[in-house]
């Protein structure tokens, strides 16, 4: 792709289309399960004859359940600083909610948290809503919530892409920090490149999650069908991504059904494209094995709902006006400083928020608690897919609404598409 091709792609992310191993069978667990998690620092490479980059990492087996299951997740802190744990995509679970209702871990700090996993999807666990003084740079750890109905899928692959900014003696910016006289990094999947393999007339599910923490990229495969399943961590009704390309905010997942038709020995690229050049990520290299099957399998039908609402009533809607940046969003570590919420909306009633980016560049914006709508430009219908994180253009705005099912206090994030970008909050209750 070249710039305009990228620049075409970003009008997809303002309207939500937005973009990412082992088999499905592994990791599962039975309900009630217990796993742990430790924030413990790390390294990667991810320059050829250079000392491994430190980071910092969640330490956990491969976290792989089914809807319904009821999580137990026991959290460590083996790092110097306090951190916490942020859960992309997963609803109504107060419990978990940074910064309202847990707190930081402090060092060698322990603690234990109930997550019931209501919908199946492709989610994100992180370190990154807050930074802290002598942090590193965190790698996101994904969370894949399988459906309790096989789909027609025979594979089922995590690509997580993610950015560093890397200093000539090899260590990284922290985002939120000046990245002068750096060099920009990609991985997959921890790796500067990943094989993924596969037979002629295989179907791929691939579940794409963009852990870049400031940067839109773009994402297109080579020589295959691609078909957009699910949109962060909610299925949509499938649809081919124009050239194979999909565009994804920072933090945002896309579930892609991927239908390998190339001939035997044949290598398919992987590209990434962040708005100035592409490169190649990775391959989905096709076997010499024998087809999968005789001909490639017919168009997919569309993924389990997870019962979010078919309709939303926006006649008796609580409207409001929310203007990214500004003086009424906050740093985050000032956050125990904002009594007041944003909006007070009762359980059940309908939310229309108009969200405008007055700054320069674009900005991204994420609604914790729920997931929403993204509405028709006259509010006569909206767009047939669920978001949690939405890009929005510089000086444009955008109506979003979604049904206020989950009593609680919820953040509001933004954040500019920029490196050195801090990250701004509030919140919203729903009592």
């Amino acid at each position: 792709m070249d710039r305009r091709e990228w620049m075409a792609g970003f009008g997809a992310a303002s309207l939500g289309l937005l973009l990412p191993g082992g088999s499905l069978a592994q990791g599962l667990a039975a309900q009630g399960s217990t796993v742990a998690i430790q924030a413990r620092q790390g390294g990667l490479s991810l320059r050829a004859g250079v000392a491994e980059t430190p980071v910092w990492m969640l330490a956990s087996p491969d976290l792989r359940f089914r809807r319904g299951d009821n999580l137990l997740v026991q959290f460590a802190n083996d790092l110097k600083v306090p951190v916490g744990l942020d859960w992309r995509g997963i609803d109504g679970v107060p419990a978990i909610e940074p910064l309202i209702a847990r707190r930081l871990l402090a060092p060698s700090g322990q603690e234990t948290v109930r997550i019931p996993l209501r919908h199946a999807g492709t989610f994100l666990c992180d370190m990154n809503l807050l930074a802290v003084q002598n942090a590193l740079p965190a790698r996101g750890q994904p969370l894949v919530v399988a459906e309790t109905d096989p789909s027609s899928a025979d594979r089922d692959e995590v690509l997580l892409v993610e950015e560093w900014r890397l200093k000539a003696d090899g260590t990284a910016v922290v985002p939120g920090n000046d990245p002068a006289e750096t060099t920009v990094s990609y991985t997959l999947n921890g790796k500067p490149s990943v094989d993924v393999s596969a037979r002629s007339n295989e179907r791929l599910r691939l579940r794409f999650i963009n852990g870049s923490r400031r940067t839109i990229i773009a994402l297109k495969l080579e020589h295959v069908d691609v078909t957009v399943m699910a949109i962060d961590s909610q299925p949509t009704e499938p649809f081919l991504a124009r050239n194979g390309a999909m565009v994804l905010a920072p933090g945002s997942r896309v579930d892609a059904f991927v239908d390998v038709t190339a001939p035997p020995g044949s290598n398919l690229k992987i590209l990434l494209h962040e708005g100035k050049q592409s490169r190649t990520i990775g391959f989905i290299i096709v076997s010499g094995e024998p087809p999968a099957r005789p001909a490639p399998l017919p168009p997919p039908p569309p993924l389990p709902s997870n019962g979010l609402p078919a309709q939303i009533d926006l006649r008796s809607a609580l409207r409001a006006d929310l203007a990214l940046g500004g003086p009424n969003w906050i740093l985050t570590p000032n956050m125990a400083n904002t009594p007041k919420p944003t909006f007070r909306v009762k359980p059940g009633r309908a939310v229309v928020l108009a969200v405008t980016n007055r700054a320069d560049t674009a900005t991204v914006f994420r609604l914790h608690g729920h997931h929403f709508r993204l509405l028709d430009r006259l509010d006569d219908g909206w767009k047939p897919f669920w978001l949690d994180t939405l890009a929005i253009e510089p000086g444009q705005t955008q109506r979003i609404a979604f049904a206020a099912e989950h009593s609680g206090h919820w953040l509001l994030e933004s954040i500019a598409a920029d490196w050195a970008a801090q990250r701004f909050v509030r919140w919203y209750a729903v009592e």
